[in-house]
């Protein structure tokens, strides 16, 4: 905010789309200048922002390496311009950017030239919000999404991420804004580094558990090989003659505990199993996402299983 702004600022919620140029700091004075120039360009092109500031209803802030666009009518005003502008850039091959957008609370002022000067928490938080994407990514806070799936144009675009840890260790739950041929459809890299290092943390944690969990899973390794061997020896011969006796399947463990963090800890579990399984010479192991699909809360009918997956054992099993 301007030094020279009116002391009497006036309070609304902003609806902010924040733009950043990616690799901004890397580049030569005259590389930023450049893109700089660029951005503006394809600002300019937005009809979005062409209304908005023929009605007042938008106001613009350089940020250097980016602008912020505070728009002051609906939480759809962002987001339309950023679809707009991500399907301008692609006249621009070197001009890469990722967006956020929010809606929250700025001080709108007047500085003494008579120019609308905005700022506050709306604007901080959507700079929060793209900051947690790479490049090409249109990043939703949960409260604009909220807003925008009342629209069903919308309802397409959006993608749930989960949350994000950002900037004094604060939490925002994002949505990834996308379609078929417009912005990015990755997980932000922040996002799968924190969610590898949750499962990683949650493993080292648990291992005490792991060694009791393999001796459980010996255990009904055993169990599943005797049970078999009397189901399929009631199968007829020619039935017998189709699937392998050395053949055997491991059955997504199931977490039976309240912690949905559990369930890091039982895909481990199953994985290590299929691992020791796999160096048995001459043993047919199914692979793990052959047997995804049974990882559900209904009953397992362990015979009907076993023929889907022509094996002649199954292991199944719990973590809590």
């Amino acid at each position: 905010m301007s030094a020279d702004a009116t002391t009497d600022p006036k309070f609304e919620i902003g609806h902010v789309l924040f733009i950043d140029i990616v690799g901004y700091s890397k580049l030569l004075i005259g590389e930023q200048s450049e893109l700089v120039r660029e951005l503006k360009e394809v600002v300019a092109t937005s009809e979005q922002v062409r209304v908005a500031e023929e009605q007042g209803r938008v106001v613009p802030l350089p940020t250097g390496d980016g602008v912020a666009l505070v728009f002051r009518d609906s939480a759809e005003a962002p987001a339309q311009c950023a679809l707009e502008i991500a399907r301008a850039i692609d006249k621009y091959p070197k001009l890469r950017l990722r967006m956020g957008i929010h809606s929250g609370p700025v001080n709108v002022v007047t500085d003494l030239n008579n120019r609308a000067n905005v700022a506050g928490a709306g604007i901080n938080v959507a700079q929060r919000v793209m900051d947690c994407g790479d490049a090409g990514h249109i990043l939703v806070s949960k409260h604009v999404a909220e807003d925008l799936e009342h629209y069903a144009r919308w309802r397409p675009y959006l993608h749930e991420l989960g949350e994000c840890e950002v900037k004094h260790g604060a939490r925002i739950s994002l949505v990834n804004l996308y379609g078929d041929s417009i912005g990015n459809a990755h997980v932000p890299e922040k996002i799968r580094q924190a969610k590898r290092e949750q499962a990683r943390a949650s493993r080292d944690g648990r291992k005490p558990i792991l060694v009791a969990t393999f001796i459980v899973a010996a255990a009904l390794l055993g169990i599943g090989y005797w049970v078999f061997h009397q189901l399929f020896h009631q199968r007829r011969a020619n039935d017998l003659a189709t699937i392998p006796v050395k053949s055997i399947a491991v059955l997504p463990f199931q977490n039976l505990s309240p912690d949905p963090q559990n369930a890091f800890f039982a895909d481990g579990v199953q994985d290590e199993i299929l691992t020791d399984l796999a160096r048995i010479a001459d043993l047919k192991v199914i692979s793990r996402s052959s047997v995804m699909q049974y990882k559900t809360g209904t009953p397992r009918n362990l015979r009907e299983i076993g023929q889907q997956l022509g094996v002649a054992h199954l292991v199944e099993g719990s973590v809590q």
